[in-house]
């Protein structure tokens, strides 16, 4: 099949069947319906902005046994067009060294990077310095639990990455071919199938072990070799050349001869970026985001974003991505929306407080929340210092983990105590769901002025766009810190930095920020391996 026809904008309302969807389509190309061979969904949203007439829109692909060419041409809509299905080529292996590349690194990134190699015959070593997806769920229990945290088994580190303790979310702000091979793997490693034309995909942290188990499987099946529980501790490096990585797991210490390493380390290996640092890696200061996560009733949002339609069954949990720039540059914005979720405790390192937010596939509990941002510059920084960033982010959450009782607790405070400085004394009508329990205090003592002040600008205009936003009982969580790295590990057109033979790749190099982009890095350093002829 070389062609096919893409429909745009074919709308279905709450009630109709998507078997209707052929019949439209062949409307819409002014054909029988009997020439339509195939049709599959390219795409699938919500359409919410007129609340009196909330629908699906739809694009759709389908293949026909007519003329492609004439039948568009006979439409003449700008809402056809012929397409060419996406097949993903891996570009040619000039690689000729006899050395298995190394991958630092089991989440998005270091995965699809891994998978790409294998694929090529180059049975990559894959490098994770936590443990596999079971026992790391059990560690991360044991946390929320009983505020037990290991350092190196947690919501940061593990198989599988940050992205296994989310919401899953698949959305991007990047344009790359190779998202459609990110989604086709997720999918074949047990992902629902409605990654593959969802407007905003996500898997459920639920499904997401399944998923990270079955593409460890696909590299082992392949030649690849996974090592999990073995940290990358430094690199051998020779004439400004990689010769191979020095590993621990548990007290053996051994060396892996190489002369290829992808640095897919996530934004939480703050001490491999030091160890990078201290071998002359060229390493430059990176704006990043600090704020709370935000918890109303899920029900709140449903109303204001589907009005009378708000508990159709076919539409599920509402959601709602926000922005206003207000007293400073970069202003505020939501990120990573969860849909009857939960707020998660997140910490990495001993003495510090993270939250983030998570949701199961069916995203059936009480609340929604949302990650509240301010945007920091590297002059907000304390110093220059290329890893000043990293500094700044670990001295919010050791400030919020002594705020709130130095029990790993999180700060926490009401909205409209918030908005007017009052020190939260009691919870009102949304419970929040951080596992570990919070403590009411004022967030203006752990997180900077200039983030509370864009916070509070912020909820009072974002509230005139989604209606309850400012919700007096809403809660506030804080602090977020982790929604991207505060450094970019520079590299040069062939994906190296200035250590040759070492990939800077992923969200903890600088380079992404969510599992897609980072995943799609993660195959763009993989080409990079490839086509490099040493």
């Amino acid at each position: 099949m070389d062609y096919m026809i893409r429909i745009n904008e074919i709308k279905l309302s709450l009630d109709e069947e998507e078997l209707s969807l052929k019949q439209k389509a062949a409307k819409a190309l002014k054909i029988n319906e009997k020439y339509i061979k195939n049709l599959s969904i390219f795409k699938k949203s919500v359409d919410a902005r007129k609340k009196e007439d909330v629908h699906f829109s739809y694009s759709v692909d389908v293949e026909i046994a007519l003329d492609e060419e004439q039948i568009v041409k006979k439409c003449k809509s700008n809402k056809v067009s012929i397409v060419k299905p996406y097949i993903y080529q891996p570009p040619e292996n000039k690689r000729s060294s006899a050395f298995r590349p190394v991958i630092v690194g089991f989440g998005p990134a270091g995965m699809l990077a891994g998978l790409i190699l294998a694929e090529q015959g180059l049975q990559p070593i894959i490098l994770e310095r936590g443990k596999d997806i079971d026992s790391r769920q059990r560690d991360v229990n044991d946390f929320w639990q009983k505020a037990k945290l290991d350092e190196e088994s947690n919501v940061q580190f593990g198989e599988g990455g940050a992205g296994t303790f989310s919401d899953g979310k698949l959305t991007t702000g990047i344009k790359s071919p190779h998202i459609r091979k990110v989604l086709e793997e997720l999918y074949e490693a047990g992902a629902p199938e409605e990654i593959l034309y969802s407007s905003k995909p996500h898997v459920g942290t639920d499904r997401l072990a399944i998923v990270v188990k079955n593409i460890r499987k696909k590299i082992e099946s392949l030649g690849g070799e996974i090592l999990l529980e073995t940290k990358l501790e430094k690199l051998h490096i020779a004439n400004g050349f990689v010769h191979g990585v020095h590993c621990i797991k548990g007290e053996k210490h051994f060396d892996i001869e190489t002369d290829s390493v992808i640095m897919a380390i996530g934004h939480s290996a703050r001490d491999t970026v030091e160890m990078l640092y201290s071998l002359g890696v060229d390493i430059i200061q990176k704006p990043f985001s600090a704020g709370a996560r935000i918890e109303h009733p899920q029900s709140l949002i449903n109303k204001t974003q589907y009005g009378k339609f708000a508990n159709h069954p076919k539409l599920g949990a509402a959601d709602y991505k926000l922005s206003c720039h207000g007293l400073h540059e970069r202003g505020a914005y939501t990120f990573c929306m969860c849909p009857g979720g939960t707020v998660v405790a997140a910490a990495s390192e001993k003495g510090g407080v993270i939250v983030n937010g998570m949701s199961s596939l069916a995203r059936d509990g009480e609340n929604a929340n949302s990650a509240l941002l301010v945007g920091i510059e590297p002059k907000d920084f304390p110093s220059e210092h290329p890893l000043a960033g990293i500094y700044y982010q670990r001295e919010i959450e050791q400030k919020a983990f002594e705020l709130a009782g130095s029990n790993y607790k999180a700060p926490a405070q009401l909205v409209g105590d918030f908005l007017k400085g009052e020190k939260s004394t009691a919870l009102g009508s949304v419970n929040p769901t951080y596992p570990i329990g919070v403590t009411l205090t004022k967030l203006d003592e752990c997180l900077p002025d200039k983030v509370t002040q864009t916070m509070k600008s912020a909820i009072v205009e974002m509230d005139k766009r989604l209606n309850g936003f400012a919700l007096y009982d809403a809660v506030l969580t804080a602090p977020e810190t982790r929604s991207s790295s505060a450094v970019r590990i520079l590299r040069d057109e062939l994906l190296q930095c200035n250590i040759r033979g070492v990939y800077p790749c992923g969200e903890g190099a600088g380079y992404a920020g969510g599992i897609i982009s980072a995943a799609v890095d993660g195959i763009k350093c993989a080409h990079a391996v490839l086509e490099d002829e040493h």
